[in-house]
């Protein structure tokens, strides 16, 4: 019997639990013939090298800093991963690599949980890569305003260093999506003033190593309830799961 292979491609990848939550998947429900493996690649470039060198691959993740630079080399999207532009998931069908976004799968439940029956009026997303646009599509599905802070002046509403407390203050959802704050640098966190976090605010924190990050961390200290990524990267992965299986 051939054996089946799955991965995940991305740089760095010291923090991903993928290898090990799947290795635990394939133990618990009996998969036999199936192995994931993670693929730190140098440059997107080296993908179809990892392909052809992999014959038996049936599909991978994606993670940073790829989910939107893998775009020009998959031969087919997802009608949803073409809306967010990005992709997390792909699937090898016969040599056509098809890209896929599973993490709004993941976000869509988290947010279900975090937020309940709350509505906040307005939300801050931090960061305007590849996860922060499957953010941005799961917010605009619930028809909730949003505004960016990001690094390049270019590309968010803010940027870290004019941020107003204001702003933070109003914004009572705060999404976490950049990878600050991921292990193993996990004493550092978004420069936002947190002083003007109360309790009534709701953080959601992509990053899951550590549990607890610093941005959770400080908000907590003001009252804030928190979540962290872990059950986003659990839906995401049996969401692709399935999508490889389908």
């Amino acid at each position: 019997m051939s054996m089946r292979r799955f991965g995940l491609v991305g740089r760095p990848l010291v923090h991903s639990a993928s290898a090990r939550y799947f290795a635990a998947k394939f133990e618990r429900e009996g998969i036999a013939g199936c192995r994931y493996d993670l693929f730190p690649l140098r440059e997107i470039g080296e993908l179809r090298r990892l392909t052809d060198e992999i014959p038996d691959l049936c599909g991978f993740n994606v993670t940073i800093p790829y989910k939107r630079r893998i775009l020009p080399l998959l031969d087919a999207l997802s009608p949803e991963a073409e809306r967010i532009g990005a992709v997390n998931c792909v699937r090898c069908d016969g040599g056509r690599l098809i890209g896929y976004n599973t993490d709004v799968e993941g976000l869509r439940a988290s947010l279900d949980e975090l937020l309940a029956d709350d509505r906040p009026e307005e939300a801050l997303v931090l960061g305007t890569g590849g996860a922060s646009q499957a953010v941005q599509y799961v917010l605009a599905e619930r028809e909730l305003p949003f505004a960016l802070v990001s690094r390049d002046p270019l590309r968010g509403n803010f940027t870290y260093d004019n941020l107003p407390g204001e702003e933070v203050a109003r914004c009572r959802l705060i999404v976490q999506a950049t990878p600050v704050g991921t292990f193993p640098r996990a004493d550092e966190a978004p420069r936002l003033p947190y002083d003007a976090l109360t309790p009534r605010h709701r953080l959601f924190d992509l990053v899951y190593n550590p549990p607890l990050t610093r941005f959770l961390e400080l908000g907590r200290q003001r009252g804030a309830r928190t979540m962290n990524g872990e059950r986003m990267f659990v839906r995401q992965a049996e969401a692709s799961w399935r999508i490889w299986n389908g």
